[in-house]
């Protein structure tokens, strides 16, 4: 295990952080490489209960080197909360690193963002309201500030007056809001330059440098695959790369110094916001498994919309990413059911689909087509080995791996550490490869 990455297959909200988390105690180095706060991370140790946005979940574990990303978008009030929350649990952060050229989240950003969402009324988005997309927008159009802007007053002056001159027209001339003041920001700016100033880094060099010394290197994204602003369900996506070409971009590495991609896959689907959602249940199945699984975003709090496990996003995935494997989260939460689908195939006006359809109107009103499994009663929160599940829950999984035609590597049937089951035992040999920087325990 060199060069890991952990990816979402569905619309993130997959479990990613945890299998992080997991893996993390075995590596010298997490890269976070895209997005913002606008994702989450929950992460549960014992007792306490860890929500990350930007700080890799790889924090947790000491000794481990954590980056912040060039393809990360950091709002420096949000990082310091989440910097002094993990002081106060006595977790040290002194081995993050942010990479300077990961752009800032001003407060522009987020006005724009909340006010572009309103605008658009029954047509929104979905957004978080975070100021994600306003960011990336700069980003793109060459006119965005950066985390080593903070470290020369001068130029970061410079920046601020130039962009919020034409800021500030869109906001009082388009949306009729008060305009911003700029000393304030640039005076809040110059603070949060003092708390974090001493992170911001050249982490392209240093990720590169880690994997040309052979060590330990694991890539976290975040959202999922089909929120992938090229390959995702546009419009309805977030404004990164979110798929295993987005870790290269993003982190600043080669191809072909990627050496493993495991995918991570709720038991069922969930998305948050607006968007197509072909197998969504809106009755009693949807509110089982959102009350059962607890489905609230991380970020948002908003309710989750829930449904059947959708194979047709994950095959689509399989072959944007090219996975080594797959890991299922949340298995344990369809304990109870009488019976469970897994969706194989789209039909819309008489024509079948195999295959992810590529046009936005079958996806948004295509009819899913099922194959149906005997369900479990049993809880299985308290199992070990695979071979010790229900029956009809390894049917479930065996046949996720027929369809997908990827293996499973691991499964979670609970939120601890301790309850996740590794079944790809080549994956366990090398996770106990190394000496352990934390408790694991499979």
């Amino acid at each position: 295990m060199s060069s890991i990455a952990i990816l979402g297959f569905q619309w993130g909200d997959e479990g990613k952080g945890r299998i992080v988390d997991l893996l993390s105690g075995r590596v010298d180095l997490v890269v976070r490489f895209q997005g913002g706060n606008n994702a989450g991370h929950t992460v549960i140790k014992g007792d306490e209960v860890f929500k990350l946005h930007l700080i890799p979940s790889g924090i947790l574990n000491p000794g481990v080197k954590c980056i912040i990303g060039d393809g990360v978008v950091v709002n420096p009030a949000v990082l310091i909360d989440e910097l002094d929350d993990l002081k106060g649990k006595n977790i040290n952060t002194e081995n993050l690193r942010i990479s300077g050229k990961a752009h800032l989240v001003m407060p522009y950003h987020i006005i724009l963002d909340k006010a572009r969402e309103h605008r658009l009324g029954k047509y929104n988005i979905g957004t978080t309201h975070k100021g994600i997309g306003p960011v990336y927008t700069d980003k793109a159009a060459r006119s965005g500030i950066r985390t080593q802007d903070l470290l020369d007053r001068e130029i970061f002056r410079t920046k601020l007056e130039e962009e919020l001159s034409l800021k500030n027209s869109i906001i009082e001339k388009v949306y009729g809001l008060e305009p911003l003041d700029i000393e304030e920001i640039y005076e809040d700016y110059m603070l949060y330059s003092e708390r974090i100033g001493k992170y911001i880094t050249d982490t392209t060099l240093m990720v590169n440098q880690y994997l040309d010394n052979n060590r330990e290197v694991l890539f976290e994204g975040a959202q999922g695959t089909m929120l992938d602003i090229d390959q995702g369900t546009y419009p309805y996506v977030t404004s990164s790369s979110t798929t295993s070409g987005g870790v290269c971009i993003g982190a600043g590495i080669g191809p072909g110094r990627l050496d493993e991609v495991i995918g991570v896959v709720k038991a069922y689907t969930t998305r948050v916001g607006s968007g197509p959602f072909p197998t969504e249940e809106k009755g009693y199945t949807g509110e089982f498994l959102r009350k059962k699984g607890n489905e609230y975003g991380t970020t948002t709090g908003r309710a989750r919309r829930c449904g059947w496990l959708d194979a047709m996003i994950l095959k689509y995935s399989a072959m944007i990413n090219y996975p080594d494997s797959i890991v299922i989260t949340k298995l344990d939460i369809l304990s109870g059911l009488d019976s469970l689908k897994i969706c194989t195939g789209y039909e819309y006006k008489g024509k079948k689909y195999s295959d992810l359809p590529y046009h936005q109107t079958v996806l948004h009103k295509c009819r899913p087509e099922y194959i149906e499994i005997e369900g479990w009663k049993d809880e299985i929160a308290g199992v070990k080995n695979y071979e010790d599940l229900p029956e009809q829950a390894k049917k479930y999984i065996e046949v996720i791996e027929q369809v997908v035609k990827i293996p499973v590597s691991m499964i979670s049937v609970g939120p601890e550490r301790s309850q996740i089951i590794i079944r790809d035992r080549s994956l366990k040999r090398r996770l106990f490869r190394r000496g352990s920087r934390s408790t694991l325990i499979v």
